[in-house]
């Protein structure tokens, strides 16, 4: 199986490694993991404190030369610093996985080396539990291996779609903060079903059921939203009185700005 470098230890690198280690795409004998954190870097059999270290280890793995593949799995804002200690270390050609939001692969290939294959990813939070959503974009140079990999690596995560890097911050919008806004609306009927009377606990098992249970319903394919919506609408009915009033407040306008402004967001980040 292949080696492979992660750079950064948490939820979302274990999260990755888990699953393609479950779906037999990793071997965590050939996956060294860069983590400072010494607590979070004891969870991983390969991590080191430093990338000088990682590198090395992964050279020792690897059964020809730039052959180890290197996921950069850090928060964005640590890109420069990141950078600064992997474009002297990596040097040989290799495939570059990102999971940075906001990161493009020009801004890549800037900090850490030109000479580098990248291929950018967004995975959603939900692949901590198999059930993500991810996409793919591929820069210059990558080569079909790269992508096949890529491909497998996040398949095992939950489903991933293949788009231009230029939809990548849309992407982000909605999937990739996406969760979040299930969360709030979470928030808001747990907030109102104790108004109704119920306890905590109460509450919060049925939301959470219910949101899960509408999820996995949309998910199946078999009807889009619409269609889900008016077969649990009955006219005149309970349903249909809760949404006139998230109408009246023009709830669904109020989506579509809010994935505009994650998006915009998304492209100032990778501007600044």
């Amino acid at each position: 199986m292949e080696p492979i470098l992660f750079v950064g230890g948490g939820n979302m690198a274990r999260a990755i490694i888990d699953g393609a280690t479950g779906a037999g795409v990793l071997d965590p004998a050939r996956v060294v993991v860069v983590e400072p954190d010494a607590q979070r870097r004891a969870a991983f059999a390969r991590g080191v404190a430093d990338v000088g270290a990682g590198v090395e280890l992964l050279r020792e793995i690897e059964w020809e030369t730039g052959a180890g593949r290197v996921v950069l799995a850090v928060k964005p804002q640590k890109l420069g610093e990141v950078g600064e200690s992997l474009r002297p270390v990596l040097g040989e050609e290799r495939c570059v996985i990102s999971i940075l939001a906001g990161t493009t692969v020009a801004r890549l290939r800037e900090t850490i080396g030109r000479q580098h294959r990248y291929v950018r990813t967004m995975p959603n939070t939900p692949a901590q539990i198999g059930r993500g959503m991810s996409a793919i974009a591929v820069g210059q140079d990558v080569r079909a291996d790269d992508l096949d990999f890529a491909r497998a690596l996040f398949s095992s995560l939950g489903e991933t779609i293949e788009i231009d890097e230029s939809l990548m911050d849309a992407f982000t919008a909605v999937a990739g903060s996406g969760p979040a806004y299930a969360f709030l609306l979470g928030e808001a009927m747990v907030r109102g079903a104790r108004e109704l009377g119920f306890d905590e606990a109460q509450a919060r098992l049925m939301v959470s059921e219910t949101i899960a249970g509408a999820g996995l319903l949309l998910a199946r394919g078999e009807r889009n939203p619409s269609a889900l919506r008016v077969a649990v609408t009955s006219p005149g009915g309970t349903t249909a009185a809760a949404l006139a009033v998230m109408r009246d407040g023009s709830l669904e306008e109020m989506v579509v700005r809010a994935l505009v402004a994650a998006r915009d967001r998304g492209r100032e980040l990778a501007g600044a």
